[in-house]
């Protein structure tokens, strides 16, 4: 011990001790309590917000959707396999929301935004959004005054659909609803070409991954997938 400098100990200490934070994290931490068809039921987060992402273990998110006396129902984000009775949950205190920027145009999403048609993560500026918000009044919105023009001769002759209006397409199975709406999206090339794009939005629930895959390939063999976006939500999620 005679070649111990005290010196020497004092700058260790000093060294240790400069980078040392004297902070404390609390978490709320709850309890599944069951698990079944994509729902959780969790004990012990009392102070849960309705529409906040929790975090369950093993990284799996779920958005908080019924808020009951003692319990409250998550609607899991992910395949529930990894989920067990007694399971601890954690409260993220953030509302659920999705980043998105120009980057998100022409990429096929999960319903959190999360890209996966494996071509990296998605580039350029991105703002976290809110998945539930306040639509904007009518007086606040702009006119339907234009037409959005379909490129079935029928719709756009008879029943014309105007830009930012609501349309319904309502039929049985297998009698071309689909084949509809993307041949409304194909259609609007000519005004993306024109440097006056319509900004597309597919979504997809409940459809097979492969189903999916073949709708981006045509989208993108017909130079539409420049300007849409296709948001999906597998069968198998």
């Amino acid at each position: 011990m005679a070649g111990v400098k005290a010196a020497e100990v004092s700058a260790i200490l000093k060294k240790q001790l400069s980078g040392f934070e004297a902070k404390a994290s609390l978490d709320e931490i709850g309890t599944v309590l069951q698990v079944g068809d994509g729902i959780a039921r969790v004990y012990g987060l009392s102070n849960a917000e309705y529409g906040e992402l929790v975090e369950f273990e093993g990284g799996l998110e779920g958005i908080v959707l019924n808020l009951e006396e003692d319990n409250v129902g998550v609607v899991l984000l992910a395949p529930s396999r990894e989920i067990k009775e007694g399971a601890t949950v954690k409260r993220t205190q953030r509302i659920a929301s999705i980043k998105v920027g120009e980057g998100i145009v022409g990429r096929v999403v999960d319903t959190l935004g999360n890209p996966i048609d494996g071509k990296g993560a998605i580039s350029g500026d991105l703002y976290e959004m809110p998945l539930e918000r306040k639509a904007p009044g009518v007086i606040f919105r702009q006119p339907v005054y234009e037409p959005l023009q379909t490129g079935v001769k029928a719709v756009d002759a008879m029943i014309p659909v105007g830009r930012g209006q609501r349309e319904l397409v309502i039929g049985d199975r297998q009698t071309g609803k689909t084949t509809v709406c993307i041949d409304t999206i194909i259609n609007q090339k000519e005004f993306y070409d024109a440097g006056e794009p319509v900004y597309c939005i597919y979504v997809a629930i409940g459809q097979k991954a492969s189903t999916i895959a073949a709708i981006a390939k045509t989208l993108e063999d017909k130079g539409a997938l420049a300007y849409t976006t296709i948001v999906a939500a597998n069968a198998s999620e």
